[in-house]
């Protein structure tokens, strides 16, 4: 029995690495590991609309004070996003790195930059028809 669980598990192992193999000889890339979050708030409904936008912010440019009613993932293509959230100290997500904005958190964005462009990628997945932000006051 042992041996056979043995050999099982060095098949996998085998196959994994073929199948690594093969996908890498057809052109397919391992993707790298850009964030990994365990998240609460995100939509229960049947249906979901998933949302992917992009902004691009001059330098000292800010978005309005507002929240969102599910997570918003960000990822920065260029320069450094700072975010302040209502009651926590300011995060700043540089290019190459993500962060997931929670929910219903009063927050503003800002490109504290005075001469670099900030560009992002935003990943919203909500009910359908919800507003993207909620201005907040």
């Amino acid at each position: 029995m042992r041996k056979s669980i043995g050999f099982a598990l060095v098949l996998v192992g085998l196959a994994s690495g073929l199948a690594a193999a093969a996908a890498q000889e057809r052109g397919f890339a391992k993707p790298d590991m850009v964030l990994r979050q365990v998240t609460e708030g995100m939509p229960k409904s049947g249906k979901q609309e998933v949302r992917v936008l992009t902004a691009t912010f001059k330098p000292g440019d800010k978005t309005v004070f507002h929240t969102h009613r599910f997570p918003v993932t960000v990822y920065i293509l260029d320069g450094a996003f700072t975010l302040e959230l209502d009651g926590r100290p300011p995060v700043i997500v540089k290019a190459g790195e993500a962060m997931v904005e929670p929910p219903n958190v009063k927050m503003t964005g800002y490109n504290r930059s005075a001469t670099e462009s900030l560009k992002v990628v935003i990943f919203y997945v909500s009910d359908p028809d919800t507003p993207f932000l909620d201005m907040a006051h």
